[in-house]
């Protein structure tokens, strides 16, 4: 179980061209390399300075060189996407894969982890959500490491067969299956976002205070998922990824203290909990609370606890369309055949006049019903003004939660901090049968 502090490479962004600026003195080569820089693709190689390479790798001369990427794109396919330009310190490294750019910072864990805990929710959080966060990741990434040092990796998956006639198709997106480098820096891995949201000293303070340590179970670091808001109950892993469920992912009621779980897995109850408001520590109004543990563009989400989509006849058998490659004809219905702990739907059967097909999991059933995602896939239907062809005029989703839900819910444990409670606490309401250990001693 013990480890050594060690660096980890990050994905920040792909281009056919990549513009950066050395704010220091970068050896490469043994050449000094410092300002505004560009490299690009060309036959499979990287040209800059009018050479061409196979790869670069930027090294600082010394601590305090730092260098920014220009146009990062941040929230990649989410509702929130957009580009920022980006600094971060240690080392730069270009390669190529599938005809683009890859720029790769290879950075230190425990400084990687600065700016994860405060890019993922506002540095501003009290200090006990921060090292509840740092845990989290640390915990995530460690077991990152630790497989890709197996070589174990996974990839996309999915499976397809056909059902009572009925085409199904079920994937699931695991976030260790970079070949390139260790993590990406988007929300399919962690938010990462450089020395931007690292300069906080609560966020230096929570990675300090918490240093080496990881929530393990049965002698293993855990892998340690979390989501924005559970929405009233938390996830079990095989909900979004395979089907084998972990100890410590199982689904907890978001309160203190604990009640016994409602059964979201049968339709009736989870419409009935999906419609309504429960306690829960997620379910937060208080504007001063929100605008402490939410970054800025996480706080033009208003409605993550419940929220309402509504899609009329074309506009939804457009998109259904578009992001299956599939002409479902006009979408006359929306079924939910199979829903998680957290009435989450894993499997759900899209009718349409053309054509049916039954698609999971959780993810794959945002992305298709959604031009970016939908907060989540614990939503029931409604259909409004249904005619003679069983096509309805417009159907309105309302749902629960934002994000998978499995393990942390962020915005619950962002509540707990600002109630008293501490970060380890948090950590065991959230990760039931794990413990809390320190691996670099």
């Amino acid at each position: 179980m013990g480890a050594k502090r060690c660096k980890v490479a990050v994905g920040i962004m792909s281009g056919r061209e990549i513009s950066f600026v050395l704010n220091g003195d970068y050896m490469l080569n043994g050449i000094v390399y410092n300002g505004n820089n560009a490299a690009v693709v060309e036959n499979g190689k990287i040209l800059f300075e009018g050479k061409v390479y196979d790869e670069l790798c930027f090294s600082p001369k010394d601590n305090d060189c730092v260098f920014t990427l220009k146009g990062v794109t941040i929230g990649k396919k989410f509702h929130w996407e957009r580009k920022e330009d980006e600094t971060f310190s240690d080392s730069l490294k270009l390669v190529v894969a599938d005809g683009a750019l890859e720029a790769v910072n290879i950075v230190d864990v425990e400084v990687y982890l600065r700016s994860v805990i405060s890019s993922e929710m506002s540095c501003n959080a009290p200090l006990e959500y921060l090292k509840t966060q740092a845990v989290v990741s640390r915990s995530w990434l460690m077991r990152i490491l630790q497989s890709r040092k197996g070589k174990k990796h996974t990839v996309p998956t999915e499976a397809r067969n056909v059902i009572n006639g009925i085409p199904r198709l079920i994937k699931w997106y695991e976030n260790d299956a970079h070949k390139l480098f260790d993590v990406c820096a988007d929300d399919h891995c962690q938010r990462y976002e450089g020395l931007s949201h690292a300069v906080n000293p609560a966020a230096e303070r929570a990675v300090e205070e918490t240093f080496g340590e990881v929530l393990v179970s049965g002698g293993e670091i855990c892998d340690a998922r979390f989501s924005k808001s559970c929405g009233g109950v938390s996830e079990r892993f095989s909900s979004c990824w395979d089907n084998a469920d972990k100890p410590y992912l199982q689904p907890v009621l978001d309160t203190l203290p604990d009640s016994p779980l409602p059964d979201l897995t049968i339709e009736e109850n989870a419409e009935k909990w999906i419609r309504s408001s429960p306690d829960a520590f997620c379910d937060s109004t208080d504007s001063e609370v929100l605008s402490r543990v939410l970054n800025d563009y996480d706080l033009e989400t208003k409605d993550f606890f419940r929220w309402r989509v509504e899609y009329d006849a074309e506009e939804l058998s457009s998109l259904v369309k578009k992001k299956t490659g599939e002409d479902f004809g006009a979408i006359k219905n929306l079924v939910p055949l199979r829903r998680g702990a957290s009435g989450r739907i894993i499997e759900i059967l899209v009718e349409g006049t053309k054509k049916r097909m039954i698609i999971g999991k959780e993810l794959e059933i945002r992305r298709v019903l959604s031009v970016s995602h939908l907060k989540s896939s614990a939503f029931v239907v409604d259909r409004y003004d249904v005619g003679k062809d069983g096509v309805p005029s417009h159907v309105v989703l309302t749902g629960a939660g934002w994000g998978h839900g499995v393990g942390l819910c962020q915005i619950g444990a962002a509540v707990m901090s600002a109630r008293g409670y501490g970060y380890r606490d948090i950590l065991y309401h959230y990760f039931r049968n794990s413990k809390i250990k320190n691996i670099y001693v």
